[in-house]
């Protein structure tokens, strides 16, 4: 597997994959946002089909970053591709000399990020339908 790193804008393959699994599976509607042009954007790929997206990007006058939009491709769920594409992530925020990654993660996926070392802080959160909760790992 290969993970492409894309600092200039949403890529194609980044939008089909969460088109598919936030709007199409799980009934998401705002998916696209501001945030997208000036995030860098990761696409796992497994012999050049791309399989997972997340992107990523530096929260305003501090060393946090934020992760979002982790999604990876049904037929490769349960394989560990999720955790390779955010352990490539975190790579990528050290390597810009971030010292903290935070992320709003939906309920259901807390315990995949607690098995990567991230830790539930505040209150649960409605965003469109899904309950969220912050999470948060010091690198």
């Amino acid at each position: 597997m290969q993970v492409y790193l894309y600092d200039d804008g949403l890529p194609p393959q980044a939008a089909a994959i969460r088109r598919a699994v936030f709007m199409d599976e799980q009934g998401f509607r705002d998916e696209f946002d501001e945030i997208d042009p000036r995030a860098s954007h990761l696409v796992l790929c497994d012999r050049e089909v791309p399989i997972a997206a997340g992107r990523f990007y530096r929260a305003p006058g501090c060393d946090t970053y934020l992760v979002g939009r982790i999604a990876v491709v049904k037929a490769y769920r349960g394989k560990g591709v999720g955790a390779a594409l955010l352990r490539a992530a975190e790579r990528a925020v050290r390597q810009r000399q971030g010292r903290r990654i935070a992320l709003h993660a939906q309920v259901q996926a807390r315990p995949f990020y607690e098995k990567l070392g991230y830790t539930a802080y505040g209150a649960v959160e409605l965003e469109e339908h899904c309950p969220h909760i912050w999470m948060e790992k010091a690198l």
